[in-house]
């Protein structure tokens, strides 16, 4: 099954686990789980007791979350709802929830954020894999489709216009490590790591003391561009490096499309990292702002706050918020110039 909304992935830096008592007899109670599920490889990893268990309920939640928001599974909620020729069907709890955030961060990005753009992406051979530029007559009619507004929710009854595809994939992950957050919290984990396909959630902080140390990758480059110490905190960065095409003349398109035109997002920036207390706000924003650009990716921050953001741009220059700023280290020989933002 496939799963639509790519994000870049982020290098997790785990530095070598010391300390003493308690806090280095939870290091060494380390579970770990992988899968592949929603089209990307996950790891989920908890310190402690019950940890074991809990990764269990995590991984049969995550495979239940994706058969119900697939877009290629003809048993899922979503693909039923896409293909049910404009009628009415009925959704879980958890779908509702997801669709209405979804459709709620489409309003405040103002389309920015765009769940019904799958069959564009489509067009443009990013769902498939035989990419290609499709002819602007193509794009034009299938902009035609492309309106959020036009989704209806009811409570758990959902309705998708005939002729549109709704697709979650912008902000599923995000949501999906929030469930499973508050699962590995109900198991008694204080501290763990969830990364689903980049979109990494910290669970509290290292089990033997102080922040997690994330690297966020070099736009277009291999290695970090820098590390970034958290806790307790989503991190989420959107680049159109990892899914893009060349064509013969040496022009470059990337998945990330501008929901206005139809063609990859031209913004000014590079990749965009949001880092927030829910994945769901952090996994939205990611993309919403990279389409935006800094400007308006500045604006937005300032008019709505309630998360930090790292945005590099295609002058090399990284922007910061101040909430990030002492939190954020250039890798060793980078010289980007780092600009933060002040309310």
């Amino acid at each position: 099954m496939r799963w639509m909304g790519y994000k870049l992935t982020a290098i997790l830096l785990v530095l070598t686990l010391t300390g003493c008592g308690t806090q280095a007899e939870n290091a060494t109670l380390r579970a770990e789980r992988s899968l592949f599920a929603m089209n990307t490889y996950m790891t989920l990893t908890a310190y402690g007791e019950s940890g074991e268990e809990a990764l269990q309920e995590a991984g049969a939640l995550i495979e239940q979350l994706e058969s119900r928001w697939s877009v290629t599974d003809e048993n899922s909620e979503i693909y039923r709802a896409n293909h049910s020729g404009g009628q009415t069907v009925t959704v879980s709890e958890d779908t509702a929830q997801l669709i209405s955030f979804a459709l709620e961060m489409a309003q405040k990005t103002g389309g920015a954020l765009e769940p019904t753009i799958y069959p564009v992406l489509t067009a443009w051979g990013f769902t498939t894999g035989s990419k290609q530029v499709p002819p602007e007559e193509q794009i034009a009619r299938l902009l035609q489709n492309v309106d959020y507004s036009r989704i209806q929710l009811d409570g758990t009854d959902l309705t998708v216009p005939s002729g549109m595809d709704l697709d979650l994939g912008a902000v599923g992950k995000g949501y999906a490590a929030d469930l499973v957050t508050e699962v590995l919290k109900e198991h008694g984990v204080e501290s763990g790591l969830i990364s689903l396909g980049g979109n990494i959630q910290a669970i509290g902080s290292r089990p033997e003391g102080g922040d997690w140390r994330i690297g966020i990758r070099a736009p277009w480059e291999e290695g970090n561009l820098g590390v970034l110490e958290m806790s307790n905190a989503a991190v989420v960065t959107s680049g159109g490096y990892e899914n893009y095409f060349e064509d013969e003349a040496g022009n470059i398109y990337w998945h990330i499309l501008d929901p206005a035109t139809g063609y990859p997002a031209n913004s000014g920036l590079q990749s965009v990292t949001v880092i927030g207390e829910q994945g769901r706000l952090c996994d939205a924003l990611s993309t919403s702002l990279f389409v935006m650009g800094a400007e308006k990716a500045e604006e937005y921050w300032r008019a709505n706050g309630g998360f930090d953001m790292l945005l590099v741009t295609d002058g090399g220059e990284i922007i910061l918020t101040e909430g990030i700023a002492g939190r954020f280290t250039l890798s060793d020989g980078r010289t980007e110039t780092i600009r933060v933002l002040n309310r």
